[in-house]
């Protein structure tokens, strides 16, 4: 048996824990500056929709903890089989190898899966999911004697994630500017963003709008083109813009006309997020790559996978690797720990009613949020399934933004830690993206904690 690790390396009850955090870890997404003034949550245990200090404090998670907890934390199926996992294997690498949690999570991802994605490919977390997809889009072409097919297609607005390559699709400024020098240059498309619309125009219309123009860029741009990536239905991180489901079933038929793949970004919006298991359905479609991760595994551990088809696969398949194997590893590949949890996700999401409570808890959250487009201050109030947001502005009739140092959805932010709801806005978009196992109840409270931030913040 081995000797208990020293005093210094295991972890006791931490006291004082936010103000020793600050000395030693720094943060993502996080200008540490602003913790002088806002101290950080010092999390000790997590049950369901829940957070709770070690002295007592609990914090309604309405955001999912990144949108990674779909079904609540610590759920007792996914810790069960996690338990069970730990005793028979923990990690082995996946060259040359294999094991029953990969393999029973291939299947089953495959089996629920839009038609004709039949292999799966696994990776760590969504940025490296997205570098995959794009990867093996440009090699495919490449391997099929295609090589001028070099540039990619993303959306205005669009976010799919922070390493390079995924930073290089994305155009959320805040996140790319500092790095541009560093990135590809992709090829532009308006957003089908229904919040964009014309007056008098639906969103459906504005989605076809923006389909003569994707049609006009591929007519310009298909024969350099590996694919289009788009985040279906909403794009989060660029401020929860939700478009018409119309437009996927359009882009689908554009990228096959014009022989471009098609890349769907479901990191965030998969598993159940916007009504059904993928967003794509709503579209029904099925893309050439699907990428899923976050709700995976029920956000307990980092994985995530790329869906393709068999075509993509066999541009692969040859005699030797030079050139054409798909030469892309992480040394984490289908950890089988990660692979048990996602698959007992996925059971929960099969063998319960999990979709059709969701319905329900959607249709309460529209009954709730629906007085604030009356707000002097609100712009917009938008819901696609189990995600609502809600615009801020300085005016109501010109859209026109509060100015960027105003900061008002970091007052709603602080809001809402006093009143024990996390809500952390997307800039001045206040939004709600609770885990499945809220009730009506606490999406009340989330609701009615928003109501009084944003009335603090604009006043």
């Amino acid at each position: 048996m081995s000797a208990a690790p020293p005093p210094s390396f295991r972890i006791p009850p931490l006291v004082d824990l936010a103000r020793r955090d600050l000395a030693v870890v720094w943060h993502p997404c996080t200008q540490m500056h602003d913790h002088e003034t806002l101290p950080m949550l010092p999390i000790a245990r997590a049950e369901g929709a829940w957070l709770e200090a070690a002295d007592g404090r609990r914090w309604l998670d309405a955001v999912s903890s990144w949108w990674t907890n779909v079904l609540g934390h610590r759920h007792p199926r996914i810790v069960a089989a996690l338990k069970d996992q730990l005793d028979r294997l923990d990690h082995v690498m996946l060259a040359g190898m294999t094991h029953a949690p990969a393999v029973a999570l291939a299947e089953a991802l495959v089996r629920v899966a839009p038609a004709g994605l039949t292999r799966v490919f696994y990776a760590d977390n969504g940025s490296s999911a997205v570098e995959v997809a794009l990867k093996m889009s440009f090699h495919c072409w490449r391997n099929r004697g295609r090589p001028m097919r070099t540039k990619f297609i993303a959306l205005e607005g669009g976010y799919h994630g922070e390493t390079l390559g995924a930073l290089s699709v994305t155009d959320v400024a805040l996140y790319r500017s500092t790095y541009a020098p560093l990135l590809f240059e992709p090829i532009l498309a308006p957003s089908p963003d229904a919040y964009r619309r014309e007056p008098g125009c639906t969103p459906a219309e504005h989605a076809q709008r923006r389909l003569a123009d994707m049609r006009a860029l591929l007519a310009r741009h298909a024969h350099e083109t590996c694919a289009v990536i788009v985040e279906p239905l909403v794009q989060c991180a660029g401020g929860m813009r939700m478009h018409d489901p119309a437009w996927l079933t359009g882009l689908r038929t554009l990228c096959d006309e014009h022989e471009v793949h098609l890349i769907a970004d479901e990191i965030a919006v998969g598993f159940g997020r916007t009504g059904t298991l993928f967003a794509c359905e709503q579209g029904g479609i099925s893309p050439d790559f699907l990428c899923v991760s976050k709700g995976l595994t029920g956000g307990t551990l980092p994985l995530s996978a790329v869906l393709t088809g068999d075509a993509v696969y066999d541009a692969f398949y040859a005699q030797h690797a030079a050139g054409k194997a798909f030469l892309h590893s992480h040394s984490f590949t289908g950890n089988a720990l990660a692979c048990r949890a996602a698959l007992e996700t996925l059971a929960v999401l099969e063998d319960e009613p999990v979709l059709e409570r969701n319905r329900g808890l959607a249709a309460h959250l529209a009954t709730r949020i629906a007085p604030l487009a009356s707000h002097a201050h609100v712009a917009d109030v938008r819901q696609t399934g189990l995600i609502a947001a809600i615009e801020l502005v300085a005016d109501k009739t010109t859209r026109a933004p509060f100015a960027p140092t105003d900061r008002r959805g970091l007052r709603v932010y602080r809001h809402g830690l006093e009143r024990g709801v996390i809500l952390r806005p997307l800039g001045d978009v206040v939004y709600f993206m609770p885990p499945y196992c809220v009730g009506t109840d606490e999406i009340d409270l989330m609701v009615d904690v928003a109501i009084e931030g944003i009335a603090l913040a604009t006043r």
